[in-house]
């Protein structure tokens, strides 16, 4: 059908402190990470040979997910970066330039590849997006969706005819300057001359330097706007955004892990919960060996990772609590997420253990 490419090199500096110590498409959504659900959707697509360029953490990408085999999938890895005095340092090389990389190396890419960013989830019709790129004849297509004029700057903005060829990219303009709304999502289609296009050995990238050099030329780079779920994690704030519509339902193929005991709350096994006590109004989802002590409110859209413990009186509200997250005694969480070492609200403030600010959240049982 095609080959699958996974963005993965990038470093995720706008998902602080998610991305501390976590790369970004390893960053959890129902205790699974981001990635999974793009491997998970390619592979309902027949798409099973898979290439990820990786440099920051990528260790932890290639220790999860091994060489694919769980998810029916052929996974390689294609590391960007040098060996330095017996270091690994990592240097990504651009969007384009890491499918360049691999090409050099290998040739991999010898038909029909889909490029997708590894920070996002999505319920795209991988099938129809492929036809529609062979039918017109493209080198290379961009699935695009419209966006509000005030966030064009977050964004590749597409500039096409009635026909869908792109006549003009834009990299991230200010509102003013965008000729249009069409935001690039992140999920292309090239076809193996593409790469011929861009250089070797040199930091390249799809939406500011390839893009706009197939516009320039002429070349047939379609643009595709159809209606799909596009759940971008490009911020802290999207984040938060982002768990609060799984939570309610709101994402095709995100079913809830752990048993339904009631409508609307999940639990997994190995939990100690005051429920005479305490006040659980779902959507919630309680991970295995939490404790929720006596007196404790938990409002959702919510998300209690496996070993948190909330001592008597706690409330969390609206809010995901990360794996061993420990709330002490009274304290009150409003639409943030917390781990055993931050926390972040909605707005993407953080908080670290040790602020003064933390200790009146955490109280005396962080963790």
């Amino acid at each position: 059908m095609a080959k699958g490419m996974i963005l993965a090199a990038g470093q995720g500096s706008r998902v602080r402190p998610l991305t501390k110590d976590l790369p970004k498409p390893m960053v959890p959504i129902l205790g699974k990470p981001v990635m999974e659900y793009l491997i998970e959707h390619l592979a309902r697509y027949g798409i099973t040979e898979i290439m990820v360029n990786v440099a920051f953490h990528h260790r932890k990408i290639e220790e999860y997910f091994g060489d694919g085999h769980r998810w029916g999938v052929n996974i390689g890895y294609s590391f960007e970066g040098v060996y330095d005095h017996g270091d690994v340092v990592p240097q990504p090389k651009g969007s384009a330039g890491g499918l360049k990389a691999i090409q050099d190396f290998s040739g991999f890419f010898d038909e029909t590849t889909l490029v997708i960013c590894g920070d996002a989830i999505i319920d795209l019709d991988l099938g129809a997006a492929l036809h529609e790129h062979r039918s017109k004849g493209a080198i290379a297509s961009v699935v695009a969706l419209e966006v509000p004029k005030n966030e064009v700057g977050n964004y590749g903005i597409v500039v096409a005819d009635k026909q869908g060829k792109v006549e003009f990219f834009q990299e991230k303009p200010s509102p003013a300057e965008a000729r249009s709304n069409l935001a690039s999502t992140g999920i292309y289609l090239f076809e193996p001359e593409v790469l011929d296009l861009v250089p070797s050995g040199v930091v390249f990238d799809i939406g500011s330097q390839l893009f706009p050099l197939l516009a320039e030329k002429g070349l047939p780079f379609y643009a595709q706007s159809r209606f799909f779920n596009w759940i971008d994690i490009g911020r802290v704030t999207d984040y938060w955004s982002v768990l609060q519509r799984v939570l309610r339902g709101e994402v095709a193929e995100m079913s809830m892990p752990g048993k339904e005991i009631e409508p609307g709350v999940w639990v997994g096994p190995n939990t100690s919960i005051s429920w005479e006590s305490s006040k659980i109004v779902g959507p919630v989802y309680i991970g295995s060996s939490v404790r929720i002590e006596h007196g404790c409110s938990v409002i959702g859209p919510a998300w209690i990772g496996h070993g948190c413990h909330l001592r008597k009186g706690a409330k969390v509200i609206r809010s995901v609590l990360f794996e061993y997250t420990r709330i002490g005694e009274g304290m009150e969480f409003l639409e943030m997420i917390v781990s055993p070492r931050y926390c972040v609200d909605r707005a993407g403030e953080t908080s670290y253990v040790g602020d003064d600010r933390c200790k009146l959240r955490w109280g005396d049982a962080r963790g």
